[in-house]
């Protein structure tokens, strides 16, 4: 282990935060083309409050966000989201010399960023909450779900990507967890479907100890292929891939 490594200090995180993350962070995280986006409805796991949803929508774009957070009201879900971000804030002023700044240009930008897309978010899901009042059709855009059982059948989307939730909380959830949980993004993927998880880093920037074993058990068990792609949102200390699951 270099110096450089040997000085990075972890990112205390008690519980699973609430992220409040872009759309052109997704397509950077997760290596995202016009033509994937495109290809059949998407399916954003974990999403917390990021603006993904809002902007995929927008641009016509057939998605589904699943978050256990998603059962709060839009109201506490809001304060959430900000109370987390100003934490988050003042965890990274400590370390913000572990990080690349270089995409979003220091740790003021970064910020407004962040606070831009909760606004998004925030304003989105009171809408989406907003329509769904009185319907006995239950909001098929922000769903209350977690993993690593999700509440759709089979073979349902295109694109299932998990981002900041799995591998990242290393310590919290175990290794018989994150199998099943990435077992299971795949079975609601289509056939020529793929899931997409990122980062493959612990909160102490250290690679998931078990990836490797449990991608066997993946291809071996489950008949999924899995392969490391390149990411390309330089800003996690170390984080240069993403994981790519398709059936083989």
């Amino acid at each position: 282990m270099s110096s450089q490594e040997e000085e990075l200090k972890p990112y205390e995180q008690v519980g699973v935060a609430m992220t409040c993350r872009t759309f052109d962070e997704y397509e950077r995280m997760f290596d995202l083309t016009p033509s994937l986006l495109t290809s059949g409805p998407i399916l954003d796991v974990a999403g917390g409050a990021s603006s993904f949803v809002a902007d995929a929508e927008a641009k016509g774009i057939d998605i589904t966000a699943a978050d256990p957070m998603y059962a709060m009201s839009p109201e506490d879900i809001h304060a959430k989201g900000a109370f987390e971000l100003n934490d988050a804030y003042q965890k990274l002023v400590k370390l913000q010399h572990q990080y690349d700044w270089s995409y979003y240009g220091g740790l003021a930008p970064y910020r407004t960023a962040r606070e831009q897309s909760l606004v998004k978010f925030a304003a989105h899901f009171a809408k989406d909450r907003e329509l769904s009042k009185g319907s006995r059709i239950p909001s098929q855009r922000y769903v209350p779900a977690q993993l690593p059982q999700l509440p759709f059948p089979d073979h349902q989307f295109s694109l299932v990507l998990c981002s900041h939730f799995l591998f990242l909380y290393g310590e919290q959830f175990d290794e018989a967890f994150h199998e099943a949980a990435l077992a299971e993004l795949v079975r609601v993927c289509k056939s020529d479907g793929e899931a997409r998880v990122y980062p493959l880093l612990t909160l102490r920037w250290e690679r998931y100890p078990q990836l490797d074993a449990i991608m066997h058990r993946l291809r071996d068990n489950y008949g999924i292929e899995c392969r490391l792609e390149t990411s390309r949102l330089p800003f996690i200390p170390g984080s240069t891939q993403f994981l790519s699951m398709k059936r083989q």
